[in-house]
């Protein structure tokens, strides 16, 4: 067939769709995304952290994270336990494995609640306005004023020890995880509300939430099917960085020794003991190990977090 005979066939249902589909705004994100090169490595290392914290219980049980046998105490890195031993001959590669866990489920759990509180929040005082606005954000920015590290400090010690261990899911977990997830959780909200606020200001502009409004649609059924869904690029990029704060807080209070405490590993918890047993020089692999991955971690969400904002930013004008 001719170019020119293929210019002037007339173009099928089929291939409209098909150009719709290659055209469509997901696709044309998950373009951005795949290109962004920052996002694709802190991607991958994600991915590598998830299967080393899942698959290495597999191969270790909790029992051999938190085994204990003085003969080796603060032995350094060997075959038999490539992370080395901690004060009390633990393993830290196993312990690694389940204080990771810990803390990426106090990172996700703390940012549900943080996302829960800041999208709800935010919606009412942009969509409603008036008197609703005012009383939100002005609680909203009194919260803000509060330094959060101070205020979870004081929250840490006065509830901390108060919730005794849970067993779930075939797994001892001290009360302070709770304590921890509710504290970041209850305490990272604000700036979240306050960007959902000024995406539901211009969304609630649109004609189509006027034309919804004229059909006498219910508010609720409104902000859950029209507006939110369109501040959602904003929710999921600021739920994303929120994991890495949540799991930095965590490592600063445990650090302070207010955080997860005993039996539960974390993270931040192992680089207090190497801390408070003035171990950081003559056994470095004590907090080297947790602490690489605590960066590792972090780096990582945060350049995936910087991916999604440019791929779910309508207005880039990166070539896709």
């Amino acid at each position: 067939m001719s170019t020119a005979e293929m210019s002037s066939r007339p173009v099928s249902l089929g291939d409209a769709k098909a150009e719709q589909k290659v055209a469509s705004p997901m696709r044309m994100a998950l373009r951005r995304f795949r290109r962004h090169r920052g996002a694709m490595i802190g991607l991958v290392i994600l991915i590598g952290v998830f299967v080393y914290i899942v698959g290495g219980s597999i191969v270790f049980s909790e029992a051999d994270a938190n085994f204990n046998d003085t003969s080796i105490r603060l032995s350094p890195p060997s075959i038999e336990h490539p992370f080395g031993t901690d004060r009390v001959g633990r393993d830290i590669l196993a312990r690694t494995i389940y204080g990771g866990q810990i803390s990426l489920l106090i990172g996700l759990l703390a940012v549900l609640i943080e996302v829960s509180l800041g999208t709800a929040v935010g919606s009412l005082a942009g969509y409603y306005g008036g008197w609703v606005d005012s009383i939100l954000m002005r609680f909203t920015e009194a919260m803000l004023s509060i330094p959060s590290l101070l205020l979870l400090l004081v929250m840490a010690k006065f509830f901390g020890g108060r919730i005794s261990n849970i067993e779930l899911f075939g797994r001892t977990f001290s009360g302070s995880v709770v304590v921890i997830i509710l504290i970041i959780g209850l305490t990272s909200w604000m700036v979240l509300a306050r960007i959902v606020r000024s995406t539901v200001l211009s969304i609630k502009e649109e004609e189509y939430i006027t034309a919804a409004r004229a059909l006498g649609m219910p508010d609720r059924r409104i902000i859950l099917s029209h507006i939110l869904p369109n501040a959602l690029a904003s929710v999921i990029v600021a739920a994303t960085l929120g994991i890495a704060s949540a799991i930095l807080s965590e490592a600063y209070i445990s650090f302070l020794g207010l955080g997860v405490q005993a039996p539960t590993a974390s993270w931040g918890n192992m680089l207090t003991e190497a801390q408070e047993f003035q171990i950081i020089a003559n056994a470095p692999w004590y907090w080297f190990f947790p602490g690489l991955l605590i960066l590792l971690t972090v780096m990582s969400i945060n350049y995936v977090g910087d991916g999604l904002r440019d791929a779910l930013d309508p207005r880039s004008d990166k070539k896709v």
